[in-house]
């Protein structure tokens, strides 16, 4: 798929969008596409990914500092929680780039409609389905990010419009986005043609729009509609697995094979990562590697060769996370999980049940054992040799900082399928008593079900027995069956700039911000009396408006903990 679009993005930046707008554009059909394939490059910038990282992880208790970091004086300040609104991170308007391109697809590709016969009203339902869906993801970014900022559907393609909008609260724009999607879902498209499976992931499509719905809903706290579109996906993603078989002919000629696999990964359609015997590894390459993978809903994609490439390289997981020149990136594994490197009997993380070995794959697939740095997204392939105690991973080569062809996933089935358990976790009922426990049992099972699958796909054994899994009768309370899925998340989730979001929906939900709290004094690079005071307020676990967009925009009001004077608008700690 043409992602780049390189001489789109040029004209829009030589001329006037206006004058683009009335004299050159929005003709034909291939106009609207041409825009909306610019939408997903301007998705794709190093700016943006960069945010996405650094936003979704930095300030979480998996990372810390790594090689050369200052290099880069904001991103140490953000790790040392010395974040001001000087901070060039706490910038937005790549994100608002793609929402105008967006807001503008929508305000002028029904004309096309009108004047181009071979662009059909089904087309263009599908256009501002996939456009709509881009813009809300950028809007849910931001709140997530900053909690209340400014909202608009309004396309901005003249220097005389008015743009000091002032910003909408949190929960407003949560609606609004939700409102927004519910209204496009069953325009999007369901499957792109076989001969484009790039587009399957790399594009906006109906999986894509249940998966942001049921994560909306989940921060709205509405866990009924989190897990009915949750549960949407993934069975979507399961009649996509049967569609493929059959396509295929594989059905017969390895159904005891499939059989094994189906028990070992309780039926859900994730990629089953053993290679033969005792190797592991292959779900690494096929998820972040290759791309395209039947457990991946949306994904941006990237080449490792991008001259001459219809795509860009993942140039900022080479400078955060590392690359062939430097094994540490400015960013590398935090002191909680690299304790789960040097003592498998003290794990945080990544907990083992035999206690004389590494038996999680996602240990290696994450993080070097050895350098104690990022190896996801770094490395071309990952295999781990479960044979010996104790096990012991081998990797390909790392990207070139200029190259990588890491893909920058968005959302995966394991992601929607924790989700969705932490939701049926939210409707169980507390405490222990006979009553309690048996209206809770119909959720518990379907959650460990969820959760269990994901664990037993990471198991460094070819034969699962008793003592190598997770035991449901371990977790059969709301309590510990929430923090079960808590864990999970960090394991599976980690370093794919999903973290800090987590701990912020956690602390809203609770009404306090003791998650973060716990989660950031854990980490020895953090002055842990510091961040218990700093965070007593929930102001300060979201992100300061940058000062320059506060002297553009005079309508934003500065977040108390970085700004100055108290705004009692803002919910404080209970």
């Amino acid at each position: 798929m043409a992602f780049g679009m390189v001489s789109c993005a040029d004209f829009l930046e030589i001329k006037p969008q206006n004058e683009i707008i009335l004299e050159d554009f929005w003709g034909e059909k291939a106009d609207v596409d041409n825009i909306v394939i610019s939408c997903y490059s301007a998705l794709q910038s190093e700016d943006v990914i960069k945010r996405m990282i650094i936003w979704g992880e930095a300030r979480s208790d998996n990372m810390q500092s790594g090689e050369n970091i200052n290099n880069d004086i904001d991103l140490y300040n953000i790790l040392k929680e010395n974040l001001t609104a000087n901070n060039k991170y706490t910038t937005f308007n790549n994100f608002y780039e793609v929402i105008n391109r967006c807001n503008t697809v929508i305000k002028y590709a029904p004309g096309v409609a009108e004047i181009d016969p071979s662009y059909t009203q089904g087309d263009l339902k599908a256009t501002i389905a996939e456009v709509s869906a881009l813009r809300d993801l950028c809007y849910f970014y931001l709140i997530r990010t900053f909690r209340d900022v400014p909202y608009t559907e309004e396309a901005y393609t003249d220097d005389d419009q008015k743009m000091d909008v002032p910003a909408t609260p949190f929960e407003t724009i949560l609606d609004n986005l939700i409102a927004d999607l519910e209204k496009v879902k069953d325009d999007a498209v369901n499957r792109y043609p076989e001969n484009k499976p790039r587009y399957q992931t790399g594009r906006i499509t109906k999986d894509a729009i249940y998966a942001m719905l049921a994560e909306m809903y989940l921060w709205k706290k509405d866990y009924d509609n989190c897990i009915k579109y949750a549960d949407m996906v993934i069975q979507s993603k399961k009649q996509y697995e049967v569609d493929l078989r059959n396509r295929n002919g594989r059905m017969s000629a390895n159904s005891s094979n499939l059989a094994t696999i189906e028990a070992r990964l309780n039926g859900f359609p994730l990629v089953n990562d053993e290679i033969q015997g005792k190797d592991f590894g292959t779900a690494y390459e096929e998820i972040f590697i290759q791309g395209a993978s039947k457990e991946t809903i949306f994904e941006l994609s990237f080449d490792d060769s991008p001259r001459g490439s219809d795509y860009k390289a993942n140039s900022a997981i080479g400078s955060l996370y590392g690359n062939d020149n430097s094994r540490k990136g400015l960013l590398t594994v935090s002191s909680v999980v690299k304790g789960d490197m040097q003592e498998p009997s003290g794990t945080m993380v990544f907990e083992t049940k035999d206690k004389t070995n590494y038996n999680d794959v996602r240990l290696f697939q994450n993080a070097s054992v050895d350098d104690e740095a990022i190896v996801k997204y770094v490395v071309r392939g990952v295999n781990v040799d479960a044979r010996n105690t104790p096990a012991k991973a081998t990797y390909r080569e790392r990207f070139a900082s200029d190259n990588n062809g890491s893909k920058w996933i968005i959302y995966r089935i394991p992601d929607i399928m924790l989700l969705e358990a932490e939701a049926l976790c939210q409707q169980m009922g507390e405490g222990n008593d006979s009553i309690v426990i048996a209206q809770n049992k119909p959720k518990l099972d379907k959650a460990f079900n969820l959760v269990n699958a994901i664990n037993k796909r990471s198991i460094c054994k070819d034969i699962l027995t008793d003592k190598d899994t997770l035991k449901a009768s371990e977790y059969n309370t709301k309590s510990l069956m929430e923090d079960l899925v808590r864990r999970e998340r960090q394991r599976e989730l980690m370093f794919e700039g999903k973290r800090w979001y987590d701990l912020v929906r956690y602390s809203l939900r609770n009404g306090n911000t003791d998650p973060v709290i716990s989660a950031v004094t854990k980490r020895d690079d953090v002055n842990s009396q510091f961040a218990q005071n700093f965070f007593k307020k929930m102001d300060a676990i979201f992100w300061p408006y940058n000062i320059e967009e506060m002297k553009v925009n005079r309508n934003l009001v500065p977040n108390p903990v970085y700004g100055t004077g108290e705004n009692t608008s803002y919910e404080k700690t209970k």
